[in-house]
C-alpha cells in the first residue's frame, strides 16, 4: 500500500494523498486546462517534475541558488507595523520584495483620485527611504462607477430586466470615467517621481474593465514613456459582461492569458501578470498543473516580463487567510522552474 503524503487542498486544508493520486491530479489538472483554453497539455517530463515537487514531504521547498526571480509585491504598506512607510521598508529589507508598491486601503483609482495629494506626499516620503523601484497600485474597479455609489446606471441591474443596450452603453460610459481617473492618478504619481503604476485585478468587472485598463495604459505610456506599467489580471478568462467590445480588432470577452498578454503589450504595459483562479475543492497539485498549462503559451511569445499572480486564491496558492508555507513554496517553485517566469 502506498504511503499517504501530506499535501494541501485549494482551500488550504491539509490532506494526505499517495504519489499515484497526486500524479493523477496533475494529469487531470493539465487536461482540464488544455480542453478549456485549447492549449497543449504539459509534457510527461513537466508532469513528472511537478510530481517530484508535490510528492515531497519537505516542510518548505525552493528553487536552486541563482534561479530566483523578481518579486513585485502588490499591497505592501498596509500599516501592519507602524506607518505605511515602515511597512514598505519591511517588505524591502526583511521580506526581500524587489518592487515595492504604495497603495490606499480603498484600492480603487476612483477613490484614490479624491485623496491624491495625500498619496503623493506619502509616495514622495517613501521614495526618500526606499532603494527598490516603487510603484503605485489600485484597481480599475469599473463597478465603482455604478449607482448607488457612482453616477452611472448599474448594468448588473439593467441586464436582468432585458435592457441589454442600456447596460452596454452604461459600461462604455464607465470606461471613459475610469480611464480619466487612472490617468489622473498616474500623472500625480509621475509628478513626485514614482517608478511605475500598477493596474491591479484588471478585468474584474469583465471586458469593459479590461478595455479601460488598456486605454489608460496607452495614454500613460505616451505621457510618461519612462514609467513602468504593471498590468495584473483578475482571472484566467475575461468575462463578457458587455460581450462586443474589441481592442486592436479582437474581442476582449473570452480572452485567455496569451491573448490578454498580446493586448497588454499592444497597449504599452511593461509587466504582465497572468492570473489563474484556484478551485478550492481540488488539490494543490491539480491547481498548479492547470495554472501552468494556461500560462505556458505566454512564455514562448512574451516580449515583456511575465510576473505570475501567486497569492491568496490565485496561481495555485490556497484561498485562505493565512497561507501555508508548504503550499506557497511548492507553487512558486513549480511556476519558476517549469514556466521560467520573469517574476512572481
Amino acid at each position: 500500500m502506498e504511503e499517504g503524503i501530506p499535501t494541501r487542498m485549494g482551500d488550504g486544508s491539509l490532506t494526505r494523498m499517495t504519489r499515484s493520486e497526486i500524479k493523477a491530479d496533475i494529469e487531470a489538472g493539465t487536461q482540464a486546462a488544455a480542453a478549456k483554453a485549447k492549449v497543449p497539455p504539459l509534457s510527461d517530463v513537466e508532469q513528472e517534475h511537478l510530481l517530484d515537487i508535490y510528492a515531497s514531504k519537505a516542510r518548505f521547498t525552493a528553487v536552486d541558488m541563482g534561479e530566483g526571480v523578481i518579486i513585485s509585491a502588490d499591497g505592501s504598506g498596509t500599516r501592519h507595523i507602524g506607518t505605511r512607510q515602515n511597512d514598505m521598508q519591511c517588505f524591502e529589507q526583511l521580506l526581500g520584495a524587489d518592487i515595492i508598491e504604495l497603495w490606499h486601503i480603498d484600492y480603487s483609482f476612483k477613490a484614490v483620485k479624491t485623496v491624491l495629494p495625500f498619496e503623493q506626499q506619502e509616495m514622495k516620503d517613501c521614495l526618500n527611504v526606499i532603494t527598490s523601484p516603487m510603484q503605485y497600485g489600485a484597481m480599475p474597479d469599473l463597478g465603482r462607477y455604478t449607482q448607488p455609489d457612482g453616477p452611472i446606471a448599474n448594468w448588473s441591474e439593467l441586464m436582468p430586466l432585458g435592457k441589454i443596450d442600456e447596460a452596454r452603453d452604461a459600461q462604455l460610459e464607465a470606461v471613459e470615467q475610469a480611464v480619466d481617473d487612472m490617468v489622473f492618478v498616474a500623472d500625480g504619481m509621475a509628478a513626485v517621481g514614482a517608478d511605475g503604476i500598477d493596474l491591479d485585478t484588471t478585468g474584474a468587472a469583465g471586458d469593459a474593465d479590461f478595455l479601460a485598463a488598456l486605454r489608460a495604459t496607452e495614454i500613460i505610456r505616451k505621457k510618461h514613456p519612462d514609467m513602468g506599467i504593471e498590468m495584473g489580471m483578475a482571472g484566467e478568462f475575461v468575462l463578457g459582461m458587455h460581450g462586443q467590445i474589441e481592442y486592436d480588432g479582437r474581442r476582449l470577452a473570452g480572452m485567455w492569458p496569451l491573448a490578454q498578454l498580446k493586448a497588454a503589450e499592444k497597449a504599452g504595459a511593461t509587466i504582465f501578470g497572468p492570473c489563474v483562479n484556484v478551485n478550492t475543492g481540488k488539490s494543490g497539485a491539480w491547481n498548479v498543473a492547470r495554472a501552468i498549462t494556461l500560462v505556458k503559451p505566454c512564455m514562448a511569445e512574451a516580449k515583456i516580463p511575465i510576473h505570475m499572480n501567486a497569492g491568496m486564491g490565485v496561481g495555485a496558492v490556497p484561498m485562505c487567510r493565512y497561507l501555508p508555507l508548504d503550499a506557497v513554496s511548492r507553487a512558486s517553485k513549480a511556476m519558476v522552474e517549469i514556466l521560467r517566469l520573469d517574476g512572481l
